[in-house]
């Protein structure tokens, strides 16, 4: 089973096109919330990652990954793969320095 991915985006935004460029080689199908085309977006992104949250903000299922530079730590660290097909890693599994919060 695959996870739901969900990513919000903002137009202009180099790490947004790089995110959405790996998921996009790792054939993993996602749900862009662009805040341009609904300006609703950003705060549904706030009230999830948190105030203030720089774009991207990612989402793997319930689990919020964060932005760009913390999607490519998880696939160099070899962990995206299993998350893209709905395995969570438990306790500490994320990189050192990453953040997943639900």
């Amino acid at each position: 089973m695959n996870a739901a991915i969900e990513i919000y985006t903002r137009p202009g935004c180099g790490y947004c096109s790089a995110a959405k460029s790996l998921l996009t080689r790792k054939k993993a199908a996602f749900t862009e919330y662009d805040v341009a085309k609904n300006g609703n977006y950003r705060q549904d992104m706030y009230e999830r990652a948190g105030a203030g949250s720089t774009f991207p903000q990612i989402f793997i299922g319930e689990t919020h990954i964060g932005g760009c530079d913390e999607l490519y730590a998880l696939d160099r660290a070899g962990k995206l793969d299993a998350m893209l097909g709905g395995e969570m890693p438990s306790g500490d599994g994320m990189p050192a320095g990453e953040k997943a919060a639900s």
